[in-house]
């Protein structure tokens, strides 16, 4: 058995960036940027009015001062004109600022009547304007990599960038291995069970941004295992769950070996998880995941999502950790790292009692994973302990 550092480094030593595409922006969310987005112009691109109100030149802008109104400028449809002394332009959110003008009095500190204003109030001046550039400038750059959020892709628009390149999405083929496995929604036979992994391991690949493909599950059969295989090709990660332990009927190994894997590594010492393998099988890489459901995803969490980060060119770290005070006492670990479903809650963690690898009951009431290095001394209520967010 090898740590689970150990094992996350000889993954991430088989992981390369994939290719790259240029895709529209309206379909960026969530996309890795791959190559640095450059403005293109500046933003505001000119001098803008940051509220409703009347544009003057500030050097006038005493109060009990009266302006002639001589015109409006609006969002989209500036005031062609100059403003001269004793004019003031009606102005909008928004909108350009009038030559000659260096402060927007807002329309609640003026009195009107007709075209005449008088202001009202003591101005600090020059306030209320948005200088041209004040949020970029053209050339500024979104460095990638960078996993776009909504937030980035508003960003990007305001550049005026249409198109943007983008790592390309991994491709990854999940397989379910076991004569006792049925899909959900089918009758189970009375000694069968629920495919469940596939659909979470599923589900937690489309959050990382990839493209899962779920394959028929694989009997227990070199027949069948090898037919899963070759509906697998093209795939950038193959994922096999179950099967990858040493009993009469775990064939993934000696299948995946005769078809040309390169095992890098074999077991881990941590749990859930132990049964772990990794290596690569022609253009594909591929991950063995133990069959038992919490197993699965906790293995899912630590070594499948750091993995596929990588393929899409962000930092090739672990999965990040947290820290949090225990609520209770916690027993010394034996020798293997352990991760325990447990829940956090205004800085304090719960440890769950029940830590059975067959319990997704309790996999769904969690919200971290705790994390106790092997051979780690007892711990007392109220020690911080490290945690993965779920």
């Amino acid at each position: 058995m090898i740590s689970v550092d150990d094992a996350l480094d000889a993954l991430i030593a088989l992981v390369e960036p994939l290719g790259t595409e240029e895709i529209p922006l309206i379909d960026a969310a969530n996309r890795v940027l791959a190559s640095d987005a450059v403005a293109r112009r500046d933003q505001p691109p000119f001098a803008a009015s940051a509220m409703d109100g009347y544009a003057v030149n500030g050097a006038e802008a005493d109060q009990h001062a009266q302006f002639k109104v001589v015109g409006e400028s609006a969002a989209g449809e500036r005031f062609a004109g100059q403003i001269k002394a004793g004019q003031a332009v009606r102005i909008f959110t928004g909108a350009p600022v009038p030559e000659g003008a260096t402060h927007v009095v807002i329309q609640e500190e003026i009195e009107r009547r007709g075209d005449l204003i008088t202001i009202t109030e003591a101005q600090n001046v020059p306030g209320n304007i948005r200088p041209a550039g004040n949020d970029f400038r053209e050339g500024a750059r979104i460095a990638a990599p960078r996993l776009l959020r909504p937030e980035d892709v508003a960003l990007l628009a305001s550049m005026n960038i249409a198109r943007v390149t983008v790592y390309r999405r991994p491709v990854v083929a999940l397989i379910s291995t076991g004569d006792e496995l049925v899909m959900p929604g089918e009758t189970p036979g009375p000694d069968q069970i629920i495919a469940s992994n596939t659909f979470g391991l599923h589900a937690l690949l489309r959050d990382l941004g990839a493209v899962p493909r779920l394959l028929p599950i694989a009997r227990d059969t070199r027949e069948s295992l090898e037919m899963t295989f070759k509906l697998a090709r093209g795939a950038d990660l193959i994922i096999t769950i179950g099967g990858a332990s040493v009993g009469d009927h775990d064939l993934v190994a000696p299948v995946a070996a005769s078809l040309g894997m390169e095992q890098a590594f074999y077991k881990v010492a941590m749990r859930p998880g132990k049964p772990l393998m990794a290596g690569r099988m022609g253009e594909s890489l591929m991950l063995g995941l133990p069959g038992n459901p919490v197993s699965a995803m906790v293995c899912g969490h630590v070594f499948m999502a750091p993995m596929i980060r990588a393929m899409q060119g962000l930092p090739a770290d672990a999965a990040p950790q947290r820290t949090a005070r225990l609520a209770a006492d916690l027993p010394a670990n034996g020798p293997r790292q352990h991760y325990q479903r447990a829940r956090v809650e205004n800085g304090e963690i719960t440890v769950f009692d029940r830590q059975d690898s067959s319990l997704l009951t309790i996999l769904a009431e969690a919200n971290a994973l705790t994390i106790t290095p092997p051979n780690a001394p007892a711990m007392k209520a109220g020690e911080t302990i490290s945690y993965l967010p779920l």
